[in-house]
């Protein structure tokens, strides 16, 4: 079982948290990319739409008789060698949706978790919350957990603070997610997930708060 040093808002250690196996071992990374296309695959809206040769106006009448003119036989002034022409096999409007099973899903956040906890990219600090919205404090706070260097920045909240993602808002490297809601009786981890693989990949630095790791466990491990 692997364990996470819990820092204070001033970068000291105050403590550690041990991690499940379960989001301490990459299981496949194959999961992992299958969820992450999935995601971008899904995010696509498909409205792509280019004219063929018969949706384009004009072009029905032949431009010149078959034979005896020396030219190159035409049929058309909107084939598609033509300036104005219709285009060939023209892109359509489509739905790009890809659908990744539940357990995959799942199966997928847990190995992200993983590997970036191998990478040593993750910071668990105790307590993430301003008094008021400023990003000179969000600055300080990544600068002092040792995140502010990352080209990409993950933050997860235990829950949503409008005070503290505006305090991130204004910086565009950074992101903010809130940790999965407790799973209840009924409910499908998934929907209740706060954040996705793709959020985990992608980020080079992932500060949590110590309460969001503990809801992470809970949903997840």
């Amino acid at each position: 079982m692997a364990s996470l040093k819990i820092l204070d808002s001033s970068g000291k250690q105050k403590g550690e948290v041990a991690v499940n196996d379960a989001l301490s071992t990459v299981s496949k990374l194959s999961v992992i990319h299958r969820a992450v296309v999935a995601e971008q695959a899904n995010r696509r809206q498909g409205t792509q739409k280019v004219k063929t040769r018969a949706e384009v106006s004009g072009g029905g009448r032949k431009p010149y008789r078959q034979k005896k003119t020396g030219r190159a036989r035409q049929g058309s002034i909107r084939a598609p060698h033509y300036a104005h022409g219709g285009v060939v096999f023209a892109p359509q409007p489509r739905s790009y949706e890809k659908k990744v099973n539940r357990k995959e899903r799942r199966l997928a956040i847990q190995s992200a978790f993983a590997a970036k906890l191998n990478d040593d990219a993750i910071v668990v600090v105790d307590k993430i919350s301003f008094s008021e919205p400023k990003t000179k404090s969000a600055v300080e706070l990544l600068s002092k957990v040792g995140a502010a260097d990352a080209k990409r920045i993950l933050v997860i909240l235990p829950a949503y603070d409008e005070v503290a993602f505006r305090s991130f808002r204004n910086l565009p490297n950074v992101e903010v997610r809130t940790a999965p809601a407790a799973v209840k009786d009924g409910d499908d981890p998934v929907k209740t997930q706060g954040f996705s693989a793709r959020d985990l990949m992608v980020a080079h630095k992932i500060v949590i708060a110590e309460d969001a790791l503990k809801a992470i466990q809970e949903v997840w491990a």
